[in-house]
């Protein structure tokens, strides 16, 4: 039967004949009838595209329309109807952020979730979304711009340079000592041992290696920030003293070499995963075995050392120029993806918008220009993969925050906190973010709280920027 089948439609080739031969013999071992597998024989070379998500013949659709028939997974390996049960915290979660990660959950590869509670809408995984996958990575799960990450400094100048009028040589240490925007970088270029790394890892790093070193030192666009405030620590564990102190918190990534990372290996992805449907299209996936999966695994880690040095050196020159010295720093990436063993074994865990929380480690959780940013210490919870949230999460649109919000408004709401805004959009209006103490609340039994950072200087990029976060 086979073989006559082979002959009536006209296949020709080794791998359409392999893909059309194991399509025939899959479902007479399902039971099918000789009427039903013609039928779908021809309806697959007819319309190969309307086949699939069928997991018998898929692989024969990729064959005919040239594609090959070991690149489909999802129709193949993922049995219809697959979703993994995730654990979520906080409540009022808009339910499109759910929806995205229980389609996360869907994928053949997937192996554990967790949501967060400032969770929102993003590309593929929901932003504050945790997912464990077996020996893949998805470009998207870790998100376009790959080790937004945290850094504290705690200084030992005294808080009162903070007093209304006194912060004169505060605002020019922030203006002077990093730049803001899309594009934004140094005429002056800023030097690092991480220009001295190997930036071949992949053909996007090494083409973007002049830019990254323009742009070394920035902060960039978006929700990232450079901010002065006063950090009170309450519990004995820092390394500090109980107190108050004077602290300088920023927020940003790996600017635009991230970016251009995130969208040339999720376009990779895409086309060695295309049987996913549409909605699941920017969960496409890279199989660390295969060498685009572990150059885009390499140009991530680089990515996660340029950021870290992004902060280092904003840090490192605002503090020379004040002439202080460093008391303790603290600080933590959260747009990453890290080989973990949990429940006896290694898995992938993308953390998009979610803090590491293993137990004792210190990490930062921030709200916005006007709310407190938070020091903590994970619990190791493994019903979260040992996370937490990464601050207090978007509670509508950049586009609706404009619309809603005037800058009158704003400019009330930091004279009464007494917070000097150096720059910012209307988009980041704090009123468009969660609350941050009901985000805390709802993750007691992930991190407890260590010290409470107050923003009273901060800078962001100015209104118009495109924003990159």
């Amino acid at each position: 039967m086979i073989q006559k089948l082979l002959t009536k439609f006209g296949f020709t080739g080794e791998s359409v004949c392999k893909a059309a031969r194991d399509a025939i013999q899959g479902a007479q071992r399902e039971g099918w009838t000789a009427k039903k597998i013609e039928k779908t024989l021809r309806q697959t070379v007819l319309h190969p595209q309307k086949r699939m998500r069928d997991p018998l013949f898929a692989p024969l659709a990729l064959a005919l329309l040239g594609k090959g028939a070991g690149t489909v997974r999802y129709e193949t390996v993922c049995a219809p109807g697959k979703e993994l049960s995730f654990a979520q915290w906080g409540t009022g979660i808009d339910p499109a952020a759910i929806r995205q990660m229980k389609d996360a959950c869907s994928l053949p590869i997937s192996v554990k979730g967790a949501l967060m509670p400032d969770a929102h809408v993003g590309y593929g995984l929901p932003i504050g979304g945790v997912l464990a996958t077996d020996n893949a990575v998805i470009p998207y799960a870790v998100g376009v711009d790959i080790a937004c990450r945290m850094r504290l400094s705690v200084l030992d100048l005294p808080p009162s340079l903070l007093d209304d009028g006194n912060d004169t040589r505060l605002k020019e240490a922030i203006e002077q000592e990093t730049r803001f925007g899309i594009g934004a970088s140094f005429k002056k270029k800023r030097l690092h041992k991480v220009l001295d790394e190997n930036w071949s890892v992949s053909p996007v790093t090494r083409k973007m290696k002049d830019t990254a070193w323009e742009q070394l030192g920035t902060s960039g666009s978006g929700n990232h920030f450079v901010e002065f405030g006063i950090l009170d620590v309450f519990e004995d564990c820092l390394g500090v003293n109980l107190g108050s102190y004077l602290a300088l918190l920023s927020h940003s990534g790996s600017r635009g070499t991230g970016a251009e990372v995130c969208k040339y290996y999720s376009a990779r992805a895409q086309s060695s995963c295309p049987g996913l449907p549409g909605e699941l299209s920017r969960l496409a996936w890279l199989d660390l075995k295969q060498t685009e999966g572990r150059e885009y695994w390499d140009a991530m880690e680089l990515m996660g050392r340029y950021a870290a040095a992004n902060h280092e050196l904003i840090h490192d020159h605002i503090t020379e120029r004040l002439g202080a010295q460093v008391l303790l720093k603290v600080e933590n990436h959260h747009n990453f993806a890290w080989k973990e063993m949990h429940e006896g074994r290694q898995l992938i865990v993308h953390r998009k918008g979610a803090t590491p929380a293993w137990e004792g480690q210190a990490g930062i959780i921030p709200g916005s220009m006007a709310a407190p940013a938070y020091v903590v210490h994970g619990l190791g919870n493994p019903l979260s993969l040992c996370s937490a949230a990464h601050g207090a999460g978007r509670n509508m649109s950049r586009t609706q925050a404009k619309k809603l919000f005037s800058w009158h408004q704003l400019n009330d709401l930091l004279k009464k906190d007494r917070i000097t805004l150096l720059s910012a959009g209307l988009d980041e209006s704090p009123m468009a973010y969660k609350n941050i103490d009901e985000v805390m609340a709802a993750q007691r039994d992930l991190a407890s709280i260590k010290a409470r950072f107050f923003p009273r200087l901060v800078k962001m990029a100015p209104a118009g920027e495109r924003p990159e976060d």
